[in-house]
C-alpha cells in the first residue's frame, strides 16, 4: 500500500508499504528521517515519540497506515532549519545542561518536553517526572534531564 502524509511540514509519501509495518519504520526506513530510535518496539521506553495530529505518540506503536493524510512532527521538524541557532529550546537545553549522553533516549524526551512545555509553560519538578515516566533513559540518573526540562522552561 502507499501511505501519505505530511512529515515536518512536508507531504510525504511510502511507497509498498505492507500492512503491519510501522510509523516508525516507516520514519526511519523509507523516509529518512532517523531521530526516532528503535528501542523496545512495545511502547515501553518512549524513544521513538513523536507528534501525530499534535498529539505525542509512540512510533513503534502506529501502524504506518494509520498515518495516511495525517500530520507527523519528529524531532527533526522541532528544529526550524540547520545548525544549532535554530534549535528548538529544548533541543538547546539538553545541549546547555549535558542531558545527551548515549542520545538513544534523546529524540523522544525532546518530543514530550516539547509537549509538556506547550501544555504546562512552567511546570513542577512533579509535573516534569510525570511527563516524562514514559520515557526511559538508562546512561543518567535524569538529573540533567530534569534541568534541561528546567532550563527550557525558563527560556
Amino acid at each position: 500500500m502507499k501511505v501519505t502524509c505530511v512529515v515536518n511540514g512536508e507531504t510525504r509519501q511510502a511507497d509498498d508499504v505492507w500492512p503491519g509495518e510501522s510509523l516508525l519504520y516507516v520514519l526511519r526506513e523509507r523516509l529518512g528521517l532517523p531521530g526516532a530510535k528503535n528501542a523496545c518496539e512495545q511502547g515501553e521506553c518512549g524513544s521513538c515519540t513523536v507528534y501525530l495530529d499534535g498529539l505525542p505518540v509512540c512510533a513503534c506503536l502506529v501502524a504506518a497506515g494509520q498515518a495516511e493524510g495525517r500530520t507527523v512532527t519528529t524531532v527533526e521538524g522541532l528544529a526550524p532549519g540547520a545548525g544549532e541557532e535554530q534549535l528548538d529550546r529544548v533541543q538547546k537545553a539538553f545541549l546547555a545542561t549535558g542531558a545527551v549522553q548515549c542520545g538513544f533516549c534523546t529524540p523522544g524526551l525532546i518530543v514530550a518536553v516539547h509537549d509538556l512545555l506547550a501544555r504546562e509553560p512552567e511546570p513542577s519538578d512533579p509535573d516534569i517526572r510525570e511527563a516524562l515516566a514514559g520515557n526511559l533513559c538508562r546512561c543518567t540518573g535524569y538529573e540533567k534531564i530534569m534541568e534541561a526540562v528546567r532550563l527550557a522552561a525558563a527560556s
